[in-house]
């Protein structure tokens, strides 16, 4: 438990660094199915996995009337959050963020 923690540190600590050299670093500004650990590493910003042993990845943010989860601190998703400008209309419990089971469905703030 010890080493991600460090290594999320590192990851911190070294992103900027990085982003300075090139638009696309090897941990930071990642495109949709690459590799990632956390969702501050992905363009879309969502780091996203099937299941529990699954492997993470960057993937697009939820559109309208897809399934999501509310943003959360954990920064990896089994559902993207929505797109800027839509609501995740889900289960903002906290059994709900502790069970994993605080999907929803993206909608229009303004209908």
């Amino acid at each position: 438990k010890v080493l991600p923690a460090c290594l999320l540190l590192a990851l911190l600590f070294l992103a900027p660094a990085l982003l300075a050299q090139e638009e696309r670093g090897l941990i930071m500004n990642l495109d949709t199915g690459e590799l990632c650990l956390q969702s501050v590493q992905c363009k879309s910003g969502c780091c996203h996995h099937d299941h529990i042993l699954g492997l993470t990845r960057c993937a697009p943010k939820a559109a309208e009337f897809q399934e999501c989860s509310p943003k959360t601190v954990y920064g990896v998703y089994y559902k993207c959050p929505c797109e800027s400008g839509l609501k995740c209309d889900a289960d903002k419990s906290i059994v709900g963020a502790i069970t994993n089971t605080n999907y929803g469905v993206c909608k229009d703030p303004r209908e």
